[in-house]
């Protein structure tokens, strides 16, 4: 089955009470039983919702995985993965990673007892010298939020593999259009499916795909015992969400390669980072691994100050200066102040987050119009 007929058809059947060929909002906290020793499956919507069941095993499909587990968030998916861990347990992560899963490794799990090392992982063989008899865990997150770095993968699948790590591979940039890492050979796949996902800015929900059935017995234990779970009409949206996720992906990737060029060829821009051009660190690795390049670009000004790249945040028309990413709606954003504001300011410069970086959410609007506001803009900077 090819990847548009699955965002619409797996994983879902029609409704065999009624026949309708939406899954139904079961808005339910619990369910009838016939007797203490015999019920249906469910019992307690914390442990299981048809309407999430349904997402589940759709969002598993995306990714050629067996097994699906959505979380009440992102974060509450990364959390769930951690908790796998125990304390003395290390954690091999990169130096240039999203604000919030920094927060939660050292503010969080760094208290419980977890050691992470944040290295550039551009090259595998990077790896090698943080490996411990103590290491439980590779976390990639491929492209990089904000930088766009781009991780090999397969090539940390094989070093890691025979040291028995569990690699985790954070795919919300790229989405399971572009990107598919348990075919790479990772363990688990984290989404953050607020945002390619679902894709209409209008709700919040992580999730999980693995093949392994203990992994997923694992982590299905966590989400039940510690209860970060959506609610069902979360669950209906993404649903419906999903079913044009292919469409908006090719939009969104047509519109954000003509914006790339369109801010690499202009004399007022610095710096652009976009996977797709050819000089883009590791861009042979995105060739092989992405069937893209996805719509999210950041860049730095000539001008190369705070102050300009805030004149042009505030002068933009289409673009909406806002958090997030992946909805139809065209975004811009200041990583230093708003999604990596958590990440100590000496350790964003060091790893190459400057203080006037922007970062670009490419939306599916009129190319013409999303370019045309990048000009009225920059007219506006010194």
């Amino acid at each position: 089955m090819k990847f548009g007929t699955k965002a619409i058809h797996a994983g879902v059947e029609p409704d065999p009470t009624t026949g309708a060929i939406m899954t139904p909002i079961f808005q339910t906290s619990t369910y009838v039983q016939e007797s203490p020793s015999k019920h249906k499956g469910y019992a307690y919507a914390r442990g299981a919702n048809p309407t999430r069941n349904q997402l589940q095993k759709n969002i598993a499909a995306l990714e050629n995985g067996k097994f699906g587990l959505c979380f009440s968030s992102g974060m509450g998916a990364t959390d769930a993965v951690l908790r796998l861990l125990n304390p003395g347990d290390e954690v091999i992560t990169s130096n240039d990673l999203y604000g919030g899963s920094y927060r939660l490794f050292t503010k969080v799990y760094e208290r419980a007892g977890i050691k992470f090392h944040f290295i550039d992982l551009a090259k595998a063989e990077n790896i090698t010298p943080y490996i411990t008899p103590k290491t439980r865990l590779l976390w990639l997150e491929t492209p990089s939020n904000p930088l766009m770095r781009v991780i090999d993968i397969a090539a940390c699948v094989a070093l890691v593999k025979k040291h028995n790590i569990q690699v985790a591979v954070d795919n919300t940039f790229a989405s399971p259009y572009l990107q598919n890492p348990l075919d790479l050979g990772a363990d688990i796949v984290m989404h953050s499916v607020t945002k390619y996902l679902g894709g209409h800015s209008d709700v919040i929900m992580g999730a999980l795909v693995v093949n392994d059935e203990q992994l997923y017995k694992d982590l299905a234990f966590v989400a039940n015992s510690c209860g970060a779970v959506p609610g069902p009409q979360d669950s209906f949206l993404v649903l419906r969400g999903i079913k044009t996720l292919h469409l908006r992906m090719e939009r969104h990737c047509f519109n954000g390669k003509k914006v790339a060029e369109y801010l690499r060829n202009h004399p007022k821009v610095g710096k652009v980072y976009w996977p797709g051009f050819n000089d883009h660190p590791n861009h042979d690795v995105a060739k092989k691994q992405m069937r893209d390049f996805g719509g999210m670009i950041s860049f730095t000004l000539k001008n190369d100050s705070l102050e300009n790249a805030t004149t042009l945040m505030e002068n933009m028309e289409v673009f909406s200066l806002a958090e997030s990413l992946g909805g139809v709606e065209s975004l811009i954003n200041h990583p230093a102040s708003m999604t990596h504001a958590s990440i100590p300011r000496e350790e964003r410069i060091k790893n190459g987050l400057s203080d006037s970086l922007i970062r670009l959410s490419v939306g599916v609007e009129d190319i013409e119009d999303l370019l045309a506001d990048l000009e009225q803009a920059l007219k506006k900077v010194s």
